[in-house]
């Protein structure tokens, strides 16, 4: 075979990257016009460490 399209598996790969790459692209376009979000998961540690830390005060003073 010698075409040049590329195989449907490169295709997708190459879908899946430039979608990879749009999404990117518009996160640092979020960012930079100042919508950063800080993770659920970050604020939820962050609370139980500072709960952890008032209870363990509490408890050993």
């Amino acid at each position: 075979m010698t075409t040049s399209e590329p195989d449907e598996s490169g295709r997708q790969r190459q879908n899946f990257i430039e979608r990879r790459r749009e999404k990117i692209r518009e996160e640092i376009a979020r960012n930079r016009r100042g919508e950063y979000t800080v993770p659920t998961w970050v604020l939820a540690v962050a609370l139980v460490v500072i709960v952890g830390a008032w209870l363990g005060l509490i408890f050993l003073a």
